[in-house]
């Protein structure tokens, strides 16, 4: 089936958004089971999942409608090698900062298989359920906050020739934040969807990491929007 490019509009703050189909792809930041499954890395160090969980549903609903609409879909997965090689070794922020999750620890996935939290090809670094790539889909590891660091995926999006990126996933102030400013930096234009992005830090706060990290981006780096608003932009005549 040949899916027509077009342009369409989408409701967000502080404007409006107007792009071509041809030209966006939807990036999915981190959706996998160390940070969003029981069992996973965020779960065994005592973090409240369910705000992470909350958004698979919205999530999928907006990746059925881009898929249909001829968008190209990149999923980022924070993994790392299995000698941990490029986790920068024992004295850099990145493995310091990681330390205290249990980088490396080897675990039990719920069916029993021998895993290992934050190490790629594992069941903690496999997408979750409901959300699964399809064959069409790329799939991008990274080793740091950004998804364009040390990745190729600068040169994914530019070899399509996207402009615009729809960006969701976790968390919305460490991984999601990191790479919409990457983007930026590199001239592409973000809709973050507030719906579809997730934060557990200070999550109990009168104003919440989420809330802060969507205010930043509002202000300078980003457009805000909703998942309704995302699937009646891509599915709307024009």
């Amino acid at each position: 089936m040949v899916i027509q490019a077009r342009s369409t509009d989408v409701t967000a703050r502080p404007s409006p958004l107007r792009f071509r189909t041809d030209a966006a792809a939807v990036v999915v930041v981190d959706m996998q089971n160390d940070f969003a499954s029981p069992g996973g890395m965020f779960d065994r160090a005592g973090v409240d999942v369910r705000d992470i969980q909350a958004i698979v549903a919205p999530t999928a609903r907006l990746l059925d409608a881009a898929r249909a609409a001829g968008l190209l879909v990149v999923y980022l997965k924070m993994g790392f090698q299995p000698d941990l090689s490029d986790a920068g070794g024992p004295d850099s922020p990145t493995w310091l900062k990681h330390v205290p999750f249990g980088i490396g620890t080897e675990v039990c996935a719920p069916d029993g298989a021998a895993s290992r939290i934050l190490v790629r090809e594992t069941w903690n670094t496999d997408i979750v359920d409901g959300l699964q790539p399809h064959e069409t889909d790329e799939v991008i590891y990274k080793n740091r906050y950004s998804g364009f660091y040390g990745t190729h995926l600068h040169e994914r999006l530019r070899a399509s020739r996207i402009e615009t990126l729809i960006v969701v996933g976790a968390t919305t102030s460490v991984c999601v934040e990191s790479t919409v400013r990457d983007a930026m930096f590199r001239d592409y234009r973000c809709l973050v969807v507030e719906d579809c992005t997730a934060e557990p830090i200070a999550a109990d706060a009168p104003r919440t990491n989420h809330d802060a990290s969507l205010t930043v981006l509002e202000m300078l780096f980003a457009w805000i929007t909703t998942s309704a608003a995302v699937v009646e932009g891509l599915t709307s005549s024009g």
